[in-house]
This record gives C-alpha cells, structure tokens and sequence, in this order.
C-alpha cells in the first residue's frame, strides 16, 4: 500500500495469495544445511482440528476451519508456535554491496525493543514474554539491494532468492537451533528496500538449519524510525491471527473500514490496539472462568471487565486513577449467532495497550470463522453509525466511537441481539445486560 500520513496510515498485507499461483518451482540452497526449499505459499501448514489439541470447550468457541489464519478456536494449529511463557526471537541485520549502512544493529534492534516486547506483555497479562536477541554486527548480503526487487506484493522466485541468500549468510553467526523466531532485518537505507515490503513468509516446505525447521519468517524493510507497532503486527501473524484490515482492489479508499482502531491487527496506528478479548482467548490469555457463553434466550446481566486491566497490581483507569482489584474477573460475553460465527462483547478504555483510547464503553464485534486474513474475519459493530470521534488522529473515525457507553442500549442490527450498559462498579467493571432477540 502507498505510504499515506500517520492520521490515516495502515498496516502491511502480510502474505500473498502464492498458492493460487500454480506449479511451485523448487530451490536448493547453496548451504549445505538446507534441505530443499519450496516456492512460498501464504496458505500452507496444517488446517483441521486433527493437526492440534483441543483447547477450547465452550459451545461459543467457533470450530477452526481451513480459511487462512482461521478465528475459530476450538484447537490450535499446530504449525504455529504458541506464545505461551516464553518465545526466543533471533533478530539478523542485512546490509548489501550496494550501500553502506548509516545506522547500526543495535539502533535499529532498538527500534522494535523493548516496546514490541512490552504490547505482548501486556496484552497477554504477563503470561508471555517475547525475548529478542539481536545480533551486534552486520551481515553481508552476497547481491546487490536491488537484484531482489524487493516491494510490497514481492515474486515468489525473488523473496526466495532473498530467503535462501539470507540464510546461507546469517547459518555462519547464527545457531537457528536456538530460536522460536526469526527476524531479518534489512538496512534501510540500501537503494532496493522498499520499506512497504515489511511481512511474514510462510514455508510450505520449511528450510532446515541447524537441526531446525524453519516454517516462517519475518522480513523487516522498516525505514529508521519505523511505523510504530509494525513488528508487533508482523509477530501477530507469526501466532496464527489474521489481517483484520481491508485492503481496497484498487489500492484507494480507506483500509480500516473493518475494525478501525480496535486491534492491533488491523492497524498498528491504532488509538486503541489491544488485541480483541477474542484474539486473547484463541492465544490462550484469557482463562475459562473468564469468557461467558451467553444462552440464546432470556437476558442475562454480567459484569465486564476493562480488557486492558491486569490482575498483577493497579491499572490505570480513564481517569488517570488506579483501578484495584481487577484482571481476574469476565473479559469477554459471546453469543453464537450461526455454526461458524458469533457476537462478541467486551470492555474497552483508555488504559494498558489502549492508553489513548478515544472513546469507552462496550465494544460489539462480529467474528466468523469461515472468512480468511484480509477479508473480514472479525467485524465491529458501531453503536453510533451517524457520528464519528478523534478525526483528527483516529484511524477511521467512524468507528471511534463504536462502543455503547454507560446507560445506552443499542440492538445489534442483522442479529436481534440487545446490548444495554446499565453501570459501573467501584472498581471500574461494566455492569452489562444482553437480551438476544
């Protein structure tokens, strides 16, 4: 996508849609290490619930289907690693014959860390780490920036060039054997880097190092200072959750007509970019006792929990002041809505990852298992289609003030399903009723 002003910037597509493409060429790798590497294919690795565990058993939890970063949660792809504890991410810097690098790894390393680190941390309540580990020194490319012609929507046959070149060179400095993640970050500053080119690979055959497969990559064309967030997006991807962006065909119009600012998976520039309650679920952040499957019939009244307070010690809530005793309680309401699609509801407020959020209060969201990354997975639902808020830094101010505030109610439109906002405790949970139709 062209580079537009931070007010209305958006992410990166992550992948493409290569295995439409037909026969896929085969590479070898010149490092003896490699075994044969296949031609790149956004929509390889394992689909089914038979490739994982079973982890979600509530009759909301939407079955995971063969779309592409598929919402449903019922198991967990194997083929992704879970970012549970701790994850190791090897970060390896590129320069190339044709220019001479004008920063250094460890400003660049700092450009992404600690603050990618930090977003996860607090994203999944402390229950996961992401430990970078950027090397200290440069690593010659064997070609020239601009024989990879690297940019946005990259060839096949030149990003596996880029792949295979990388690797062979990095294989000598770096145990792969190591890391759960791997980061190849390109000077920014050589004439072929294209820093709208930032995305995960995904392997349908892995690379072999080091006794290691390697089944994706994140390549990194950030300019220096990058666009903020950009790897905790990228790294999103990495866990299995999809682009929640549209991406216009003809590359104008606005990309955040889907979710706006509400997760960092459709724009990292987001004002409030906490991942969905849902996405925490499907990661495994949120415990059972946490999440409620509301019947389809009669109200029930329930009380939500701010999705950014933490159980570890005091958040800080709207006001600037603490807000004791929360993190433990309900974070997420959900009522099925068909065999592959639920509403979801949670509670939303300027505080952790969502410090700068503009507007609070419950946000209603649609989430459908069937609809692959980038074409509309998850849906929010605006509880105020004839305004819009925060013009002059949100996203898409459309959906800035979505969420339905203290002492409103509001019908979800297609669904029948009645949402009414009826307090607050002392504590700064959302006392909530929710009638469906």
């Amino acid at each position: 996508m062209p580079r537009q002003l931070p007010l209305r910037a958006v992410t990166r597509e992550v992948v493409e849609r290569l295995g439409r493409l037909g026969a896929r060429p085969r590479l070898r790798s010149t490092a003896a290490v490699f075994t044969t590497m296949s031609a790149l294919a956004a929509t390889s690795i394992l689909t089914g619930p038979s490739a994982a565990e079973s982890f979600a058993s509530s009759p909301c939890a939407l079955r995971r289907t063969t779309a592409h970063h598929s919402e449903g949660l019922d198991t967990w792809n194997a083929a992704y690693p879970r970012p549970a504890s701790a994850l190791d991410a090897v970060m390896v810097f590129l320069s190339f014959p044709d220019a001479a690098p004008r920063t250094t790894p460890a400003e660049l390393a700092a450009d992404h860390f600690p603050a990618t680190t930090r977003f996860f941390e607090h994203a999944s309540y402390g229950k996961f780490t992401l430990r970078p580990h950027p090397l200290r020194h440069w690593i010659r490319m064997p070609r020239r920036s601009t024989s990879y012609a690297i940019r946005r929507d990259w060839s096949a046959a030149h990003r596996a060039a880029y792949l295979r070149d990388a690797l062979a060179a990095a294989d000598r400095h770096v145990d792969f054997s190591r890391y759960d993640l791997v980061y190849l970050v390109a000077d920014p500053d050589a004439p072929g880097v294209d820093s709208d080119a930032t995305k995960v690979v995904n392997l349908d055959t892995p690379l072999r190092a080091d006794g290691t497969d390697i089944r994706r990559v994140v390549t990194v064309f950030e300019k220096h200072p990058p666009d903020q967030l950009v790897l905790a997006h990228e790294t999103g991807h990495v866990f299995d959750l999809p682009d929640l962006y549209h991406r216009p065909m003809d590359g104008k119009g606005d990309w955040d007509t889907y979710v706006g600012d509400w997760d960092l998976m459709g724009s990292q520039f987001g004002l409030a970019p906490d991942l969905f309650a849902w996405h925490k679920w499907k990661l495994g952040w949120l415990e059972p006792r946490q999440v409620t499957c509301v019947p389809g019939i009669g109200s029930t009244v329930l009380t939500l929990e701010p999705l950014g307070a933490h159980p570890g010690g005091p958040a800080v809530g709207a006001a600037g002041a603490p807000a004791f005793g929360l993190g433990l309680g309900t974070k997420l309401a959900v009522v099925r809505t068909g065999p592959d699609s639920v509403l979801a509801f949670e509670a939303r407020g300027p505080m952790g990852d969502d410090a700068a959020a503009c507007r609070q209060g419950v946000l209603v969201y649609r989430v459908r298992s069937g609809e692959e990354s980038g074409g509309g997975p998850v849906e929010v639902v605006d509880a105020h289609p004839r305004t819009e808020a925060c013009w002059e830094n949100s996203v898409y101010p459309p959906l800035a003030d979505a969420p339905v505030a203290l002492g409103e109610s509001f019908t979800v439109p297609g669904d029948d399903v009645r949402v009414e906002v009826q307090g607050r405790t002392a504590a700064g949970a959302w006392t909530v009723r929710i009638t469906p139709g």
